[in-house]
C-alpha cells in the first residue's frame, strides 16, 4: 500500500512533520509534530501545529496517531495540542523511559516526575504492529542518534526521524547521552535493509552544500547508492571514525534544554507552580563539553 504523504517544513528548527493518510480511507497519523518556541522572549506559538489541524479539518480527517520518531533536542513537540484539538493516541519507542532517567536527572525533575512512560498513550517495541485505517505500520527500534528513536514503515513509505538525513547530508549525530555512532550504523544498515524502493522520509534538511531547495523524500536505493557518510558500502569502523570525529565539533542544538524538558513530557510542559506559572530549567555544565 502507498500512503498518501502531506509534509510541513518548519523554517525556524529545519523540522519536517508529516500527514501520512490512508489511501483508501480518511485515517491519517501525524508525524513529529513542531511547537514554536522563541527562546528569547519564553513564548510559545502553534502557527506550525494548526496549518496541520487546518488541513486534517478541511480534508475530514480521522487523526488516529500522533507519532514522534524519538525525544527531539532541536524542537518542541505540539502532540497534546493536536491531540486535543482532532485526537489520536500520542506514540513514541519504550525506551522512552532511559531518556526520562536521563534527562530527569539532568534537569534535577524530583520523584514527582515519572519516569515510567506513562505521558504517552502508547510505548511502542521492535516489531509492533499498528493500524492506520486500512494502512499496517511496522515499528523498527533504529537508536543511535538516541536509545529511544524509531522507525515507522506503513506501506511503501519509511519515516526515520533524525536517523538519516539525506543522501547528500548523511546521518544524525550521536553524542547525545545514550546516543551511539556504532549503533547507529547498525540502525542504518536495518533502514537500508528494506526493500529498494522504499520511500524515505527524513525528519530534517539543512539544504547540503551545493543544493538550493529543501528535500526530505528519497529511497533506499539512493540512500545506499549515495549517502555521503553510509552509502557506497561504507565499513562501520569509517563510519564510527568520521561520526565521532564530525560530532566533537559540533554545538548543542539551539532549543535543546526546552526541547528535552517539554518532549520527555510528550509534549506536556512542566507542572505549574501555584500561581500558574511555568518554568523551565537551564542546568549549567550538564550538557555539551
Amino acid at each position: 500500500m502507498r500512503p498518501e504523504v502531506t509534509s510541513f517544513f518548519d523554517d525556524a528548527t529545519n523540522t519536517v512533520s508529516f500527514v501520512v493518510k490512508d489511501p483508501n480511507g480518511s485515517a491519517c497519523a501525524v508525524v513529529d509534530s513542531v511547537l514554536d518556541f522563541d527562546y528569547s522572549s519564553g513564548h510559545t506559538d502553534t502557527k506550525s501545529a494548526d496549518e496541520i489541524i487546518a488541513f486534517v479539518q478541511e480534508n475530514n480527517l480521522d487523526v488516529q496517531w500522533i507519532l514522534e520518531t524519538h525525544v527531539h533536542a532541536d524542537h518542541l513537540s505540539a502532540a497534546p495540542y493536536i491531540q486535543e484539538r482532532v485526537g489520536g493516541k500520542i506514540g513514541i519507542g519504550d525506551r522512552i523511559t532511559v531518556v526520562q532517567d536521563t534527562f530527569g536527572k539532568v534537569f534535577n525533575e524530583g520523584t514527582e516526575f515519572e519516569r515510567d512512560g506513562s505521558q504517552f498513550d502508547k510505548l511502542f517495541v521492535e516489531g509492533d504492529i499498528f493500524q492506520i485505517g486500512q494502512m499496517r505500520g511496522d515499528v523498527m527500534h533504529t537508536p543511535g542518534h538516541t536509545p529511544a528513536c524509531l522507525t515507522y514503515v506503513v506501506g511503501d513509505a519509511a519515516f526515520v526521524g533524525d536517523t538519516l538525513f539525506m543522501p547528500d547530508f548523511g546521518t544524525a549525530r550521536c553524542d547525545f547521552p545514550g546516543g551511539s555512532s556504532e549503533t547507529l550504523y547498525n540502525s542504518v544498515q536495518k533502514i537500508l535493509s528494506l526493500p529498494d524502493e522504499t520511500r524515505i522520509f527524513v525528519g530534517h534538511d539543512y539544504k547540503a552544500p551545493g543544493r538550493d531547495e529543501y528535500a526530505w523524500e528519497t529511497t533506499v536505493a539512493e540512500q545506499k547508492a549515495m549517502n555521503v557518510h553510509v552509502g557506497e558500502g561504507k565499513t562501520k569502523e569509517e563510519f564510527v571514525a568520521m561520526r565521532d570525529t564530525r560530532d566533537a565539533s559540533l554545538a548543542m542544538p539551539k532549543l535543546i534544554i526546552p526541547s528535552l524538558q517539554v518532549n520527555m513530557r510528550a509534549g506536556n510542559m512542566p507542572p505549574e507552580d501555584e500561581q500558574g506559572n511555568v518554568y523551565l530549567k537551564v542546568p549549567v555544565n550538564k550538557l555539551g563539553s
